[in-house]
């Protein structure tokens, strides 16, 4: 079974810095792009960064851009998302999966900018 298990969330003032992490199970982590992707109150679910260790390709939404980066270990099956800077409009549930033939998605994690 595929499963993903998300921590590292937290409450941050506005400016400051979380690492998240995300475990996965259950697949050939190289094999898949990850990706992370949050939900904001009232909001749809949007993708944040994709990554696959197959072609080395990294992609970032254009408001994280500069901020977040996003990174793997594939001898753990575990993904990572360092964001910086972060901004009160960025509170969210944080969730990762496959981008494509996504999973059930995981509780996630939340993550507060207090402003």
């Amino acid at each position: 079974e595929v499963q993903f298990l998300e921590s590292g969330g937290g409450s941050v003032q506005a400016g400051g810095s979380l690492r998240l992490s995300c475990a996965a199970s259950g697949f050939t982590f190289d094999d898949w792009v990850i990706g992370w992707f949050r939900q904001a109150p009232g909001k749809e679910r949007e993708g944040v960064s994709c990554f696959g260790r197959s072609n080395g390709n990294i992609a970032y939404g254009p408001s994280v851009k500069g901020r977040f980066t996003i990174s793997s270990d594939s001898a753990k099956n575990t993904a990572y998302l360092q964001m910086n800077s972060l901004k009160h409009e960025e509170t969210a549930v944080y969730y990762c999966n496959r981008v494509s033939r996504a999973a059930s998605w995981g509780q996630g994690n939340q993550v507060t900018g207090s402003s």
